[in-house]
């Protein structure tokens, strides 16, 4: 496989150019908010590559489902819809960040979705909500950090969202960010020049009971996890955590 440089990433060559989309005209999310993550990440250095971006879809809805190995992967997991028409991912994030003074004002802005564990089923309905309204919604469906930063066991309100919304569900899995910012580890937001891979796949089949639809997803994300741990430990070698 060849490889080359779009916005700074790393990704495979023959990546289709894609028209912005109308959604790279909003202006808190993708003008300012955008700018500056990326602003960031150049500062770090981070080295970031992409695979599967294209399954992705260019238009309409689609629920992304990436395995979660660290604090800043809302960040990182949105990357590869950058690359299909600069579209943005709406992602269903726990309460207690959007209580932060300050940080939830960005959070309602980029139209991010609140979770309160203690009522699942709004945050459900307005993921559904927004899949019908063609956005892009992202999940953690292991729904913590892994400790151990493999997969986890899945919960199966992935599956519910997309089958109640009639999306495609498509699964990513992440390695590295965990060098950065993790559970039980000090973060390291300096010029560390950390690796970080991700890669996407295609839909997954999401008919049938909902259990069996969650274990299809789950072997599909583990796919992707062992496919971006062999590659990643291949070209950069083995992650480096703070203590």
């Amino acid at each position: 496989m060849g490889w080359t440089s779009r916005m700074g990433f790393r990704i495979p060559e023959g990546l289709e150019q894609l028209p912005k989309h109308p959604e790279s005209r909003e202006l808190v999310y993708s003008r300012i908010i955008i700018p500056a993550i990326r602003a960031a990440m150049k500062a770090q250095g981070l080295q970031i590559t992409i695979e599967g971006a294209e399954h992705i879809p260019a238009q309409g809805a689609g629920l992304i489902a990436c395995n979660h190995t660290s604090y800043a992967d809302f960040i990182f997991a949105g990357i590869p819809a950058q690359l299909r028409g600069n579209r943005l991912v709406r992602f269903m994030t726990k309460r207690e960040i959007f209580d932060v003074k300050g940080v939830g004002v960005l959070m309602r802005a980029m139209k991010h979705i609140r979770v309160d564990r203690d009522a699942g089923a709004s945050s459900r309905e307005e993921a559904v909500r927004r899949l019908e309204m063609g956005q892009l919604v992202g999940i953690f469906p292991e729904g913590t950090i892994s400790k151990t930063f493999e997969l986890g066991t899945l919960k199966t309100g992935a599956v519910r969202i997309a089958q109640s919304a009639d999306a495609p569900l498509i699964p990513m899995a992440m390695w590295g960010a965990q060098q950065i910012w993790t559970k039980g580890h000090k973060k390291r937001l300096g010029r560390h020049k950390f690796a970080i891979w991700m890669k996407v796949g295609e839909p997954i089949d999401i008919a049938g009971d909902i259990e069996g639809a969650t274990d299809r997803l789950a072997e599909a994300m583990q796919a992707l996890l062992d496919d971006v741990q062999r590659d990643f430990h291949a070209t950069h070698g083995e992650v480096k955590l703070a203590r």
